[in-house]
């Protein structure tokens, strides 16, 4: 159970050790303001604690900054130093506090997903792994890079393509079998032991066995040529050369056969960069650089330990080795990360000649970590003049149908980039038939207040001045935890999105803010804009589109709304419920033949009206 222990705030906090517990737990160290702008984990609180507050203590420049600025610290008791980790890792990810090892870009890399248990599986590009039984290759860093590898591996092993609802309903081939790019098991009968052969191959060639490959596929070439078998010699040719391109870049590092990441430090004159090596299968597939301002080697330790906790989070990729560049002593952290990756997890400090090499390596990789300080967000606090610099963006559209079916869509920027996963739906049916976009507005702002953090550093209305006035005023009474910077944007006086005339308000200000068109902050600002408009207007379509089919299904005789969901979670539209017959019909859970019979008659009457 959790509780909260603080001092009463002053205008100089006075530190007393015996009113802090000796447990583990997190504390959050807030400033004058009560912000948060540190979260720290320990396994005995008053111990912790005391070491900032101690006089003549030796801090870094970093932490003296800290300590200057706390007014008030709040603990949180844990049963052990595991819990403890685990929740300052989710306070850190939601509140982002200014002193703390935050990953700005943190987001899922690209990772191939290979699906073993499909009869016929297929290869594909996911975010996230999960305990269901596929493969999983990489990370990659660069979508674009891996998107290239599976459409070069597609033009030489026929995989299929398509999703598994659409290979259940696939009436005849597509265009991928077309073109020779899929044997397409879903309509033809396709030889499994082919098939799965083609599969290792492609198993073997993303999990690093390449040179394996090479020498299997070109024993096959020749042999094919020397049966006259020469079109299926030129097939294994092809694939030979896709492997060996594919592979281009890949340095072998060290020679086994184990996946590992290589954490290195590198102090720089302006902060700390960490590098980060993706080795799978002894070569080196991928880096990744972060950089954070104001940090010393003395706080490495601390700021590898948060990385990790950060980094490898659900859904990542997690290797069985984890080469740190400093001890992580007694860290719970290889527990944490075995729950989450299902398997064991080691984390080690550099020992033989090979891994300090790695390590090396990492540490050129974060020694080239800069910080970006020309990032569009830092942009946007300057020319619209936020207090901070506006990380996590969130536009707002409001959208109706001649006054029926009130919605407002809301999308997410994160750091410059959509967070797809965040974007969401409000419906207000006590609106229905008003037609009134500042009612609207103003009961996104009350509903997206009761819905807690994260909170956004800046939400973006599409609208003028009578909007921005309307989700103002519906914020007036909120606690300081919830109030975020608001603006505007209007189309210019063409009134066609996309302008470079569009303009910006603020509060407090009658004239819209001076962004120079065609500048990168307002074309920035109107991408974010369209992108909301897209998503609300496309929602909207696909309600109405699915309501009016779901109404024209339900009025046939026999057709329940109980039956129309079976139908609609069988077939994908109503022309492939034409198109099925009774036996397609009476094979869905619930249905029996006479009730098929009635059902099927109903959808040929009604293919009938279509007609005529």
């Amino acid at each position: 159970m959790l509780k909260n222990y603080h001092n009463v705030m002053s205008k100089k906090f006075k530190f007393f050790a015996a009113e802090y517990p000796d447990t583990p737990g997190v504390y959050l160290m807030k400033d004058e303001g009560g912000r948060i702008i540190y979260v720290g984990k320990a396994k005995a609180l008053r111990k912790r604690l005391s070491s900032y507050f101690r006089q003549n203590a030796r801090h870094t420049p970093k932490t003296r900054a800290l300590v200057a600025r706390v007014q008030r610290v709040d603990v949180l008791l844990t049963g052990t130093e595991k819990e403890a980790l685990l929740l300052e890792s989710g306070l850190i990810k939601k509140h982002r506090p200014r002193y703390n090892v935050v990953l700005k870009d943190d987001k899922q890399y690209v990772l191939f997903k290979l699906d073993k248990k499909a009869d016929f599986p297929r290869l594909t590009i996911a975010r996230k792994t999960a305990r269901d039984g596929a493969v999983y290759f990489g990370p990659f860093t660069s979508a674009a890079a891996a998107r290239t590898v599976l459409k070069l591996l597609g033009t030489v092993f026929p995989l299929r393509k398509c999703s598994d609802a659409t290979f259940r309903n696939r009436v005849r081939p597509c265009l991928y079998h077309d073109i020779r790019q899929c044997w397409a098991p879903c309509v033809k009968e396709v030889d499994r032991d082919l098939y799965n052969d083609m599969v290792h191959r492609v198993e073997m060639l993303l999990s690093g066995r390449s040179s394996e490959l090479v020498e299997s596929l070109t024993r096959k070439m020749k042999a094919a040529s020397r049966d006259m078998a020469f079109e299926a010699a030129a097939v294994y040719r092809d694939q030979i050369r896709a492997v060996k391109k594919t592979v281009e870049g890949q340095v072998a590092v060290i020679h086994d056969n184990r996946d590992r990441d290589v954490v290195g430090l590198a102090e720089t004159g302006q902060g700390l960069g960490l590098g980060v090596l993706f080795v799978r299968r002894g070569r080196l597939l991928d880096q990744k650089q972060f950089f954070w301002p104001g940090l010393t080697l003395d706080e490495g330790p601390e700021a590898v330990e948060s990385f990790i906790a950060q980094f490898y989070g659900p859904g990542r990729f997690i290797p069985s080795t984890i080469i740190a560049p400093c001890e992580l002593e007694a860290s719970p952290l290889p527990e944490i990360l075995a729950e989450r990756g299902g398997g064991t997890v080691r984390i080690v400090s550099p020992h033989t000649a090979t891994e300090k090499r790695l390590v090396s390596i990492a540490r050129d990789v974060a020694g080239r970590a800069r910080e970006e300080k020309d990032t569009i967000t830092v942009r946007l606090q300057k020319v619209l003049r936020l207090a901070g610099e506006p990380a996590r963006i969130e536009c707002v559209d409001a959208s109706h149908l001649s006054g029926t079916d009130m919605r407002v869509g809301q999308v997410v920027f994160e750091e410059g980039r959509r967070n797809k996963e965040a974007s969401r739906l409000y419906s207000f049916p006590e609106l229905e038939g008003t037609a009134d976009d500042y009612a609207a507005l103003a009961a996104w702002a009350r509903r997206r207040l009761e819905s807690g953090p994260p909170w956004p550093d800046l939400v973006l209305i599409d609208g003028g001045r009578g909007q921005l006035a309307a989700v103002e005023k519906a914020l007036s009474g909120c606690e300081e935890d919830g109030c975020f910077e608001l603006a505007a944007i209007a189309k210019g006086e063409s009134r066609r999105a996309g302008e470079l005339g569009d303009v910006i308000f603020r509060p407090g200000r009658k004239n819209p803010m001076g962004l120079r068109p065609g500048s990168a902050e307002l074309l920035f600002l109107q991408m974010v804009r369209d992108t909301a408009h897209r998503f609300v207007l496309g929602r909207q379509r696909r309600a109405r589109k699915k309501a009016v089919l779901n109404s024209e299904l339900t009025s046939l005789p026999g057709i329940g709304p109980k039956t129309a969901r079976i139908l609609w979670d069988r077939f994908a539209s109503l022309d492939e419920m034409i198109k099925a017959d009774v036996a397609d019909i009476t094979a869905l859970p619930g249905i029996g033949a006479r009730k098929a019979a009635r059902i099927h008659a109903a959808l040929q009457d009604l293919k009938a009206s279509r007609k005529n």
